[in-house]
């Protein structure tokens, strides 16, 4: 979205400034209070205790419609053992005298993704039923992910060891196949190029600092669930750092295998345009078949232009402005770059049902891996609470996946892929910048940093250096803040909210202006999870006026 160096250099920025800093801290009051984020966060003062509900209920929301993605790589993956992918060719039109013209217009894997997988509607207002497909894989992904929790943190630790290795290797294998790929180098040269315009733009540094925040767990209360397994003497602050930086390595890693594959792709992508161009100028002027190479495309239209103008003149509206940079700048992301660009990339590769199982294998894993997080950090709270805490890991857990599971398959509908858009887009964002943000105030200036330090030095024997104590009391709070404010300014300044429709009259999305009852709902979104912590306050406060 933001373009290869217009990224990277924000990303590294904000993960010194914030991702480090705040990993630390969130792991020392885990490990500290042993306790999930709500009663960690109670016990830190009562008039705290809604900080920990509004990481509760933004994991949730995440819950809710981060599985779908998983349904999404079981449905690729199941379709990708067959003798030709399914995306890679257009499905024949019910006379069988063509492609159908949805199809023809779009392309292949674009029509796959959003007709034989998402069934979408024109809009988020057109409701149909439920994909019974995506339904049964959403169901499959639930199961699992139960199965992977079911005993609790003993059986989720077993289980991450091969959700987190295994994505390794198979990014290894791509990372040999992708800078071997043509075109491959034009993307990897992309990504290490910084875009000054990408740099001044305040939504870079905005959207880094949630990937940050989305790549370490940071707010969600994740972090602090799983830190209060610990033990008590528990070196975190190595893990702090080791964890960040193999995190960051990692992201930088995928990044190269994705824009060596994106780089393939945007060169075969120019490289068609190339020959469509060639062989409009060989027909249209009677040329000898060998008398052009696509490398003197270029030239021959000065050529031809300067020596028949006339007759260049006719076909000028037919040549289409083929050009390797406008192919790397297409701003994709999310699912588009998931299941589309890969999709088109690996079609194209030598034993695509190979790489295709493979990449969708390793998808799956991530995605796996990161609900095992997700989870945790909505059961480990729930288990502070006395309702509750007679209820075996099993039940509770199976309780906890099926809720979310029925809620989650209104995302299997025919407008469901719209409602995901609005939940990733305003779901998290702006809770997670509230809530870190009122974290490391609580800690620095409620809690104390002195009394922060002999309880780090309690635990692990030293107390935190200046750079950590520098990050937490002034410049990670002051860095939030400004974002926080931008976030605000640019979201009231950028008038209606919009999503991007799918018309397949043009065989592309357009961008459609939410209707009143979507922009309700993305303001109780963004409203719900940051309102706990005032009205948890209030509460706390009302409770002991009246004692």
């Amino acid at each position: 979205m933001h373009g290869g160096g217009g990224f990277l250099i924000p990303y590294l920025i904000m993960l010194i400034l914030e991702g480090i800093p705040l990993f630390y801290m969130e792991l020392a009051i885990g490990q500290k209070m042993s306790l999930g984020s709500i009663g960690a966060w109670t016990a830190i003062s009562p008039y705290l205790g809604g900080l920990g509900l509004a990481s509760v209920v933004t994991s949730l929301y995440l819950c809710l419609y981060y599985n779908i993605i998983n349904a999404w790589s079981f449905w690729y993956l199941f379709h990708s053992f067959q003798s030709v992918l399914p995306w890679s060719v257009c499905p024949m039109n019910s006379n069988r005298t063509g492609p159908i013209e949805e199809c023809e217009i779009a392309t292949p894997t674009q029509y796959f993704f959003y007709r034989e997988t998402l069934n979408i509607s024109p809009s988020i207002e057109e409701h149909g039923g439920v994909s019974t497909g995506q339904a049964m894989c959403l169901v499959l992904a639930w199961i699992l992910t139960y199965l992977f929790i079911v005993r609790g943190v003993k059986s989720t630790g077993k289980v991450v060891y091969f959700t987190s290795i295994f994505p390794y290797i198979v990014l290894f294998i791509y990372l040999i196949r992708g800078i071997t790929l043509h075109g491959a180098i034009n993307g990897v040269k992309y990504m290490f190029t910084p875009n000054l315009e990408q740099l001044l733009n305040p939504t870079t540094w905005i959207n880094a600092a949630t990937q940050i925040f989305f790549s370490l767990g940071l707010g969600f209360g994740t972090l602090i669930a799983f830190a209060s397994y610990n033990h008590y003497n528990n070196n975190f602050e190595r893990q702090a750092i080791i964890v960040s930086l193999i995190n960051c390595g990692t992201s930088i890693f995928a990044s190269i295998v994705t824009f060596a594959i994106y780089g393939f792709k945007a060169t075969v992508n120019y490289e068609n345009c190339l020959e469509r161009t060639r062989l409009l100028l060989l027909n249209t002027f009677d040329l000898a078949e060998d008398s052009m190479s696509i490398d003197q495309v270029f030239d021959w239209i000065e050529k031809l232009n300067a020596t028949y103008p006339l007759q260049f003149a006719e076909i000028a509206n037919q040549l289409e402005p083929c050009n390797l940079e406008s192919e790397l700048n297409t701003a994709v992301e999310g699912t588009g770059l998931a299941f589309i660009v890969y999709s088109e990339a690996i079609k194209n590769m030598p034993l695509p049902q190979l790489w295709s199982v493979l990449y969708f294998f390793m998808l799956l894993l991530l995605g796996m891996g990161s609900m095992l997080g997700n989870v945790t950090a909505i059961i480990t709270p729930l288990r502070d609470f006395k309702l509750v805490s007679h209820l075996s890991d099993e039940l509770l857990n199976g309780l906890v996946c099926v809720f979310c599971m029925l809620l989650g398959l209104g995302f299997t509908t025919t407008s469901g892929n719209y409602w995901f858009t609005m939940f990733n887009d305003y779901g998290a964002n702006f809770s997670l910048l509230f809530i870190v943000l009122i974290e490391v105030i609580a800690v620095s200036y409620i809690y104390g940093i002195k009394r922060f330090e002999k309880d780090i030095e309690d635990m692990i024997g030293h107390r935190p250096n200046w750079y950590w104590k520098i990050m937490w009391a002034g410049v990670s709070p002051v860095v939030l803040i400004t974002l926080f404010v931008v976030y605000i300014v640019n979201y009231i300044k950028g008038g209606t909210p919009t999503y991007q429709a799918w018309n397949k009259e043009l065989g592309k999305s357009v961008a459609t202006d939410y209707p009143v009852f979507g922009q309700v709902f993305i303001g109780l979104l963004m409203m719900s999870s940051i309102s706990c912590v005032p009205l948890t306050a209030l509460y706390v406060f009302c409770r002991k006026r009246k004692r």
